[in-house]
Order: structure tokens, then C-alpha cells, then sequence
């Protein structure tokens, strides 16, 4: 199955495509998109959601997965979050693709066996179980990263099997 992470951010969203095939994990590509703070956040929203859909139409993933909301003090970040969420999570449904979502501590304690790792030490996880050459940078990471937790989560018998959004 191919599977599509989402970093959800206005202006670095990262996103990664894996395929899994049983406990074989692929790299099939990963980057960000860039939205510099000159763009308008509507402008941001919309190459945000063209680029997801040109990945799905390009790659034909299965899944997507995204990540779930986190906490944060400033009301404006959190709305903007849900906004760049609401584009990836239509985006992808409009397409037939199902859609998970994870925790940060949830993707970085399956990466890393630690919850509270940092961006580089996803980074460097990322790297080793993607055999990759080089660190990616970290929102694609991060994405990455959200791809291999819902790889890994789908194996074998599930207790509690992730829900589809």
C-alpha cells in the first residue's frame, strides 16, 4: 500500500509517499511546501491543496495520514492548522483515498520509542528505517514519519486498529 504523510503547515507543509509491503518499507518521495510570508494565507491554502492533489493524481497513494491537532497557546496558529488540516483532509477525500490521523507522541514514540523526541531524531529514524542517504528536512520528516507510524500500526492483530476521519 502507498501512503501519503502530511506535516500540516501554511508555510512549510511537509509530505512523504511510502509503499509497505509487509514489514518492507519503500521511499518513494518526500518534500515541502514552501508558501514564503509574502503569499496570502488563502494563496498558501490553495497550492497547499493543489499540491496534495497533484501527489495523489502523480503517485496514487491509498491512505493518507495526517497530524492530529496539537496544542497550542495562540488561538490564530491553531485556527490557521485547522485551515492548512481542513485543505490536506479534502483534498485527499475527494480522491477516494483513506484518511488517518495520528498524535505527534504517537508518530515520534513509533519512530523513536520516545514521545518527546525532537525533529532530529525523527529525522535521523527517518533515515535509517527508509535507508535514505541523506536526513530529510524536518516537516518532510516529520511527514515521513507519520507514514511508517500508520505502516507500522497496521501490522498484524490490531487491539485497537486506527480509525479512518
Amino acid at each position: 500500500m502507498k501512503i501519503l504523510g502530511i506535516d500540516p503547515s501554511l508555510r512549510s507543509t511537509g509530505y512523504g509517499l511510502i509503499e509497505a509491503a509487509g514489514n518492507q518499507l519503500t521511499h518513494i518521495l518526500h518534500g515541502e511546501i514552501k508558501n514564503p510570508a509574502t503569499v496570502l494565507p488563502s494563496r498558501c491554502l490553495v497550492r497547499i491543496g493543489d499540491t496534495v492533489r497533484d501527489l495523489i493524481l502523480q503517485h496514487q497513494p491509498g491512505i493518507m495520514v495526517i497530524e492530529g491537532l496539537v496544542y497550542v497557546q495562540n488561538t490564530k496558529i491553531a485556527f490557521t492548522l485547522g485551515e492548512v488540516r481542513g485543505i490536506a483532509i479534502a483534498t485527499a477525500a475527494a480522491h477516494g483515498l483513506d484518511i488517518f490521523e495520528y498524535a505527534p507522541r504517537k508518530v515520534k514514540q513509533s519512530v523513536t520509542g520516545m514521545g518527546g523526541a525532537g525533529k532530529q531524531q525523527v529525522g535521523h529514524m527517518v533515515k535509517a528505517l527508509l535507508g535514505l542517504s541523506a536526513t530529510p528536512p524536518p516537516d518532510a520528516g516529520d511527514a515521513l514519519a507519520l507514514a511508517i507510524c500508520h505502516a507500522q500500526n497496521c501490522r498484524g492483530v490490531q487491539l485497537t486498529p486506527p480509525k479512518p476521519l
